[in-house]
């Protein structure tokens, strides 16, 4: 029964989500798209971590750096052929290659997840902030290749001119799938394993779980979201710098997942559309006043207040649905 009302909720959600992008695109203008764009790509970067930081317990502050990969690996494919021969020095069979936004969308995905699998081998044999300080090393090593890297990169530069591909109709089906995958980890045996890992190493091992490969597999299924939601974000923006994908944007989506509570999906989702409006609201007041960073110090301070008063996030590792379930039995 749980299966099936599960299918009616995300068949309702979905059918839901249809007609807000279809009044979305006929009502509003071309600012609140493009905010609702931004959410939609939080949304995704939030819910991603959570299988990394909330299922498996793993304190990443990589997920920018994964976002980046994809993000250069979607524009590369997609920046017309053209441009470049005038731009770029890439291989021949590169230079030549103009692929449609989906594959390369999957593409650069794919690269985030294998970059995962490489950089997760040797860093997740550590725990805690050795943990984090190792990811947040990753982030700098990848920014610091994209700045040098002129030849593929344009170094600081970035790329401009992208193809403004990404609308309501690429975003919020990717948030629908990151959010099912999520889900479908989550309530399933090899969530649980994840969460046992996340909860007790010792117990989890002595049960069979082999830690390692588990904390593997969340790294690369958060990062293949994570290069796609880059890809999203490239063509959102019409380009991508190095400087984009910063310690500052790890800081921001670690407060979504913890701030909606580590292990929620819909925390996280939550907490993406709150701070991802929040972030927008106050963008006009710094301009006006010439005050830069208000954002990020009400984000500072709502984070300082949760794990004060409800260290547990809003809904711990919950879900609203579950919850309604088991208070109506």
């Amino acid at each position: 029964m749980n299966g099936i009302r599960h299918r009616l909720i995300f068949a309702t959600l979905i059918i839901l989500g249809i007609g807000l992008v279809w009044l979305a695109r006929h009502t509003v203008d071309e600012y609140i798209l493009s905010i609702i764009n931004f959410v939609g790509i939080y949304i995704i970067l939030a819910v991603s971590l959570n299988i990394t930081n909330g299922f498996a317990g793993l304190f990443s502050l990589g997920h920018p750096a994964f976002m980046a990969i994809g993000g250069y690996v979607t524009a590369i494919l997609t920046f017309p052929v053209a441009r470049k021969s005038m731009f770029l020095e890439l291989h021949p069979l590169l230079a030549n290659l103009q692929l449609p936004f989906f594959p390369a969308l999957i593409i650069g995905g794919a690269c985030a997840g294998v970059t995962a699998l490489v950089v997760g081998l040797p860093v997740l044999r550590l725990r805690g902030h050795y943990l984090a300080v190792a990811t947040m090393g990753f982030l700098i090593i990848v920014q610091v290749m994209i700045i040098n890297w002129d030849s593929v990169t344009r170094g600081p530069l970035g790329l401009n001119g992208l193809p403004a591909l990404t609308t309501l109709w690429w975003v919020y089906p990717w948030v629908v799938v990151t959010i099912y995958v999520s889900w479908k980890i989550k309530f399933s045996s090899y969530g649980r394993q994840m969460l046992s890992v996340r909860e007790d190493e010792t117990a989890a091992q002595c049960l069979g779980v082999n830690l390692f490969k588990t904390r593997v597999a969340a790294l690369v299924i958060g990062a293949f979201f994570a290069g796609v939601a880059g890809g999203l974000w490239a063509h959102l923006v019409t380009a991508i710098t190095p400087a984009s994908f910063s310690l500052v944007m790890a800081f921001n989506i670690v407060v979504m997942v913890v701030v909606g509570g580590s292990g929620s999906i819909a925390g996280s989702f939550l907490a993406a559309i709150i701070f991802s409006v929040l972030t927008e609201l106050f963008r006009p007041l710094e301009e006006t006043f010439d005050v830069y960073g208000i954002g990020e110090i009400i984000m500072a301070l709502i984070l300082i207040l949760i794990l004060v008063y409800r260290p547990q996030g809003l809904f711990g590792s919950r879900e609203p649905g579950i919850l309604l379930a088991k208070n109506s039995r």
